[in-house]
């Protein structure tokens, strides 16, 4: 008669039975693993507060020496203000025939000087030189005067819409008109403004390169 095999006791009905050390093992194991976890949880919280209180000290050392003056926070400066160097004042219209008056050409176009300088005439301005220059100018016409020529320079610039102020140092009273690329022609006539007003300044597009008092420097050419 056949001897039964030995019954496995590990295995029950198909199923591993966890014996007594490997229920110890398991627990040990998960025992481990949660002092691994509670440790790197005290490291990070560690860490944590050695930053805080490092940036407190830091913030303290700080106000610390803003308030005992060792230490000054820039501040932003306002922009500088732009000074306007156009005269302020308004002036009334000076009658045509007291206003001395040079018309210079600084275009390529032939005899504009002496048309326009005739046309002047036939308004009763006293026109002097009449002459072609080189310009740095960019614009309709600059009218040039000395303090003492503003309001003549005023009303020249009634007649010549468009055109823009300089001031040099001359003394007397004359005033130059440079006659640019964008000029068309005066204004006419019976449509000149003689109320009072104030001049018309140049915009910072249309100042000389090196910002200077003179817009040009006239030079001796044939009248064109």
């Amino acid at each position: 008669m056949a001897r039964n095999k030995p019954q496995d006791l590990s295995v029950l009905h198909g199923h591993h039975v966890i014996s007594g050390p490997e229920l110890r093992a398991a627990f040990e194991a998960e025992r481990d693993a949660d002092d691994t976890a509670r440790v790197r949880r005290r490291v990070l919280h560690g860490v944590v507060l050695v930053l805080l209180i490092g940036l407190i000290a830091a913030a303290i050392i700080t106000a610390l020496a803003i308030i005992n003056g060792r230490l000054k926070i820039p501040s932003a400066e306002p922009a500088e203000k732009t000074v306007s160097t156009c005269p302020a004042g308004t002036f009334d219209y000076t009658a045509n025939d007291k206003i001395n008056l040079n018309v210079y050409n600084s275009t390529n176009r032939p005899g504009l000087a002496r048309s326009v300088a005739d046309e002047f005439l036939g308004r009763k301005f006293v026109v002097g030189a009449v002459a072609n220059i080189e310009a740095g100018y960019r614009g309709v016409a600059a009218v040039v005067s000395g303090p003492a020529g503003q309001s003549a320079a005023f009303s020249v610039q009634r007649n010549l819409p468009g055109s823009d102020y300089f001031q040099d140092g001359r003394t007397d009273g004359s005033v130059d008109v440079i006659l640019a690329q964008d000029y068309k022609a005066l204004a006419a006539p019976e449509l000149i403004d003689q109320t009072p007003g104030k001049l018309s300044c140049p915009r910072e597009s249309r100042r000389v390169a090196d910002d200077d008092k003179w817009p040009v420097m006239p030079s001796a050419a044939p009248t064109r």
